[in-house]
């Protein structure tokens, strides 16, 4: 099995204007693909959501600090889960199920240093 990073894209202020009820509705929706993966052949191995690009500190060239996200963008990285799956086409089938109703998902293998 690889090894697969399940990056989230969507747009920040959505969830910054978002109602009780959205955001209900949003954690039920991660339940639900969560409960569905290994359906799909595949299995979570990792996962988070993160904090907001304003808490965000950048560091360039090792020295230089900035307050913000690495670069600016319309939507901001929010969260990920890592997958096991035998193949691509597997973790393209479980990155489809993804809730990202405000915008939407990376796939990206893990590279394996073991022999």
């Amino acid at each position: 099995m690889s090894k697969y990073l399940i990056l989230i894209y969507e747009a920040e202020a959505s969830y910054a204007t978002a109602t009780p009820d959205v955001m209900a509705d949003v954690m039920r929706e991660h339940d639900v693909f969560t409960s569905g993966v290994p359906a799909l052949g595949a299995s979570i191995v990792g996962g988070e959501a993160l904090h907001p690009t304003s808490t965000a500190t950048s560091v360039r060239g090792g020295s230089e600090v900035t307050d913000g996200p690495f670069a600016e963008t319309k939507e901001a990285l929010g969260g990920f889960y890592v997958v096991e799956a035998p193949d691509l086409d597997t973790a393209l089938a479980v990155a489809r199920t993804v809730p990202a109703r405000f915008g939407g998902v990376e796939v990206r293998p893990v590279m394996s240093f073991d022999g």
